[in-house]
């Protein structure tokens, strides 16, 4: 078990980290008081990336509103119209 100072600790956190993560453990001290500990996280089972379009999955919800959500806002006829716009054309009176 290895012991640093606070101020060490600050200087050196990256390398503390590393050394933790190798799985030593790490004694803190103000003077000569231990003030905390250094040690690895126990690691629980990894957390599940978000998948776009999986959020309609987190709720109990109807297939009826899971189709209204994931639904396309625009059809592709409406895009093409949005498109064919021309955006600095004088509004008409």
């Amino acid at each position: 078990m290895k012991t640093v100072t606070v101020h060490e600790a600050k200087t050196h956190l990256s390398r503390l980290l590393r050394e933790v993560e190798a799985g030593e453990e790490i004694i803190i001290r103000r003077g000569n008081k231990t003030v905390a500990r250094l040690s690895a996280a126990e690691t629980g089972a990894p957390r599940p990336r978000h998948t776009p379009g999986a959020w309609s999955d987190l709720g109990p919800w109807s297939k009826e509103a899971n189709d209204i959500l994931l639904a396309p806002a625009f059809t592709d006829e409406e895009i093409e119209q949005l498109e064919s716009i021309d955006k600095f054309e004088e509004p008409k009176a």
